[in-house]
């Protein structure tokens, strides 16, 4: 145990101190294999994307954990690089750790170790469920460190209930104007105030959680003297469930027609990037809560966390609605938070983290509940 705890903070290190973004992930990957062959464990990659799958165990049914493998590009301290403020870093090193403490046990079952690429970008999940990742996969299992204000350390919660999240690009086109005469054109600030203003108006169940906002407006003249009629705009569309965000996209299609309408616009957009929501399987959050408990004791045990944030995770249940899944938070006293450019955590989680884990697995490999 102590040779795995040590490891454990060496892998660490290494992934991140070489962060990768999404679909570039070739030294991470590389770094995955070594430690693998180290371990003499069975696996392969893929000759077009980062990534690749480890395989133990034995018999036709097979148990599977995901760990996402890329990193943020974001500005830290003033200079744009690749960072783990998301936390790919644990979350990967607990998955390896998970697997050294399990390859040698006899196993019932297959437990099949996925390293995916392109969390954050979105369209890592779809990209390795096309290449037959799930194949045989009866049970999905992964795993995320949690924020401060979710977990502290030492708590690990069996689920986490991520919301759906989709986001959107449009473009506005009207007229140029003279600033001296705007009757003369079609304002592209007056029609993104309106939207800004139509999204007030997206009135849902107040008893679910929700919310459209717009996060990027460009919309330049040229010069200060001209009133501009081109713009493009983004925005972040969230909500806990997928039936609900599926509304609010059908509602905000609605507002941009009214709009462009209203002021005698154009408006273009589309829709990128859509997460869907969690899909937690009772069965499978039964079995890592067992689990947690006979890891570290009742006192390690937290409640299902419910978060807005989102995850490619649950792209597994949505292409494999049989697939029984869950996704386990870990605590450790990460402040200020995920995303943040100064994130930082206790590294004791990781440890806490693969033997939780571990313990997961081989209970879903035995297949039962005591």
């Amino acid at each position: 145990m102590k040779q795995v705890n040590a490891q454990l903070h060496q892998w660490f290190e290494d992934f991140h101190l070489h962060p990768e973004v999404s679909w570039k992930e070739y030294r991470t990957t590389e770094k995955i294999t070594t430690i693998l062959q180290q371990m003499r464990i069975p696996f392969y990659t893929f000759p077009d994307i980062p990534g690749a799958v480890a395989e133990i165990g034995q018999g036709s049914e097979v148990i599977a954990v995901r760990a996402d493998i890329d990193a943020l590009w974001q500005e830290v301290d003033g200079i744009m690089q690749a960072n783990h403020s998301c936390g790919h870093d644990a979350n990967m090193t607990m998955v390896l750790g998970a697997l050294a403490l399990l390859k040698d046990l006899a196993l019932e079952k297959r437990i099949r170790f996925i390293f995916q690429p392109a969390e954050e970008a979105g369209g890592g999940a779809l990209a390795m469920i096309a290449r037959n990742v799930l194949d045989n996969v009866t049970q999905l299992y992964g795993v995320h460190l949690r924020p401060v204000e979710e977990l502290p350390l030492g708590k690990v919660a069996p689920a986490i209930h991520h919301g759906a999240a989709v986001f959107l690009n449009g473009s506005i086109k009207g007229i140029d104007a003279h600033g001296a005469r705007p009757h003369q054109g079609k304002n592209a600030i007056e029609v993104l105030i309106a939207l800004q203003q139509m999204l007030y108006t997206l009135h849902m169940s107040p008893s679910t959680v929700y919310s459209a906002k717009l996060t990027k407006v460009v919309a330049d003249g040229g010069s200060i003297n001209i009133i501009p009629g081109n713009a493009q705009f983004s925005m972040d569309v969230r909500a806990q469930h997928n039936e609900t965000i599926r509304e609010l996209q059908r509602r905000i299609e609605q507002g941009f027609e009214r709009v462009a309408n209203m002021y005698g616009v154009k408006i273009d957009w589309e829709w990128m990037d859509f997460t869907p929501g969690a899909q937690v399987s009772e069965e499978a959050a039964k079995i890592a809560e067992k689990s947690i408990i006979e890891t570290y004791g009742s006192d390690c045990l937290a409640p299902a966390v419910i978060t807005p944030g989102s995850d490619d995770f649950h792209y597994y249940t949505i292409k494999k609605p049989s697939l029984q899944a869950t996704m386990l938070a870990v605590g450790a006293n990460l402040t200020p938070g995920l995303h943040h450019p100064n994130m930082t955590f206790h590294t004791d989680a990781l440890q806490i983290g693969a033997n939780i884990l571990a313990t997961t697995l081989k209970n879903a490999a035995k297949g039962r509940i005591e």
